[in-house]
């Protein structure tokens, strides 16, 4: 459940940023989405100080990614005729038929068939984030362990989804999640984004033995960190719902 909390004022953009009181979220967390809309998420009851505070703190971050949606279309009326998945090295021809049910998604000879309610964006995106969901839960995990393997690194398990703001992230348990958006990035991004988070189950922090760690496994890693955080412009509109 959540609540909406008035717009938060900011003059340079008051008209783009807004701030949502949930009450699953246990901390404040900032969204940025195609076109530059950013969103605060805030615990429920957190005061105005602590937003205030937490936004000063994360500017130059949020601002970053401002500048790398702001050129992004925000073609929300417009459904895809093609989902192109580079991380697994797959293309699927989407088509639409209209009927008097739930929307649906299923693969029938290497193309989507959407079934359903496609007049309605919102439930063709919904669908089309369950069909993707099931297909990342296995390919991610699948090159997580091959790419542990590879480097002699162990974890206690994984989990793969829509995460709004990581694309992956290490628990002091040894869980390592990985980002639905991935399937959309260069598969050398995406291997490095499981370097990295592979790193963080033997250094849980980024000191200079993390960073020394992930060098030896990919000694490439301060390209493809920075190409990392630039690449949520080739994520489509629908997987932001």
């Amino acid at each position: 459940m959540t609540s909406q909390l008035p717009l938060f004022t900011l003059q340079d953009r008051a008209d783009a940023w807004t701030v949502r009181a949930s009450l699953r979220a246990r901390r404040l967390s900032v969204r940025v989405y195609p076109g530059g809309r950013v969103e605060i998420v805030a615990p429920h009851g957190a005061s105005p100080a602590v937003v205030q505070r937490f936004i000063g703190e994360h500017r130059r971050w949020i601002d970053e990614r401002v500048r790398d949606f702001a050129a992004l279309p925000v073609s929300q009326n417009e459904l895809p005729q093609c989902i192109d998945l580079p991380a697994v090295g797959q293309r699927y021809p989407v088509e639409y038929e209209s009927r008097k049910s739930a929307t649906r998604v299923r693969l029938i000879d290497g193309r989507l068939a959407v079934a359903g309610m496609v007049n309605n964006r919102h439930s063709v995106a919904k669908a089309l984030r369950r069909w993707l969901a099931e297909l990342a839960a296995d390919c991610l995990a699948a090159r997580l362990r091959e790419v542990a393997d590879e480097f002699g690194f162990d974890f206690a398990r994984v989990q793969v989804r829509r995460q709004r703001t990581r694309w992956g992230s290490c628990s002091v348990s040894g869980t390592i999640s990985l980002n639905i958006c991935l399937l959309f990035l260069d598969p050398a991004l995406v291997r490095y984004l499981m370097i990295h988070e592979l790193c963080h189950t033997r250094h849980m922090n980024h000191s200079a033995q993390f960073w020394s760690a992930v060098a030896q496994c990919e000694p490439a890693y301060r390209s493809l960190d920075r190409a990392l955080t630039r690449s949520w412009q080739q994520v489509p509109w629908w997987m932001f719902g």
